[in-house]
């Protein structure tokens, strides 16, 4: 669309909206041409738990978005579709994923805290 005429088809005011979409589109495209020619349980072996979790959700929610789009192209109010319940559930199981991350970070940072002699001595009981 960039260096394109406008289209007589559509609003010109909307072009500008109309070409951004294209290029993300294209960026879509660009990033599954390089996932494709891995196959999903080749990539899923390659991660860890956490990592496959993540995986099996960013698909699942990039999915469910498209869908979304696609029943609004319809003229269909998204929000009152089990589309919406079902992208709820997948940030719930979203935050679920990342606070076992974040507690796994954690509890590795607060053995090495422990590991660490204490200094009785100064003020933030470091080591010296």
């Amino acid at each position: 669309m960039a260096g394109e005429e406008i289209n007589e088809d559509y609003p010109g005011e909307i072009h500008e909206y109309l070409s951004t979409f294209e290029n993300s589109t294209g960026a879509v495209d660009e990033m599954l041409k390089t996932m494709t020619p891995v196959s999903r349980n080749e990539l899923l072996q390659k991660l860890d738990p956490p990592e496959q979790a993540k995986v099996d959700l960013v698909s699942a929610y990039s999915l469910n978005s498209m869908f979304w789009v696609y029943l609004v192209t319809q003229g269909v109010n998204p929000k009152e579709h089990p589309v919406k319940q079902e992208l709820e559930r997948i940030s719930v199981y979203t935050n679920r994923v990342k606070e076992i991350t974040d507690k796994k970070k954690a509890g590795d940072l607060d053995r090495g805290v422990a590991s660490r002699g204490r200094c009785n001595k100064c003020p933030l009981g470091t080591k010296t």
